[in-house]
């Protein structure tokens, strides 16, 4: 597989590229979202008071839907900066000459 030839970009191409940067930034918040859980549960019962849990996590459900968009908009952004840089800009052939 050479990675000297990209192709040329597509319409259909940065849709899938972008669907794909925004699942990935949902999984990557789906992961800070069980580590601020776990840090929170574990705090929470240092120092020694109850647990409130909506439906089955103890985050608030404003907060649960703050690291959801976070995953969403980072995921664009990072996706559509990945799209510049390897489709317009074509960085990787201008690194490999």
């Amino acid at each position: 597989m050479s990675l000297k030839k990209i192709g040329k970009p597509t319409k259909i191409k940065k849709t899938i590229y972008l669907i794909a940067f925004v699942i990935l930034g949902l999984l990557f918040s789906l992961n800070l979202h069980a580590l601020v859980e776990v840090q929170y549960l574990s705090w929470i019962l240092d120092q020694g008071k109850t647990v409130t849990f909506y439906g089955s996590c103890a985050l608030q459900p404003i907060l649960q839907i703050a690291i959801w968009l976070l995953g969403i908009i980072g995921g664009f952004f990072l996706g559509r900066l990945g799209w510049q840089k390897v489709y317009i800009e074509r960085f990787w052939e201008k690194k490999n000459t």
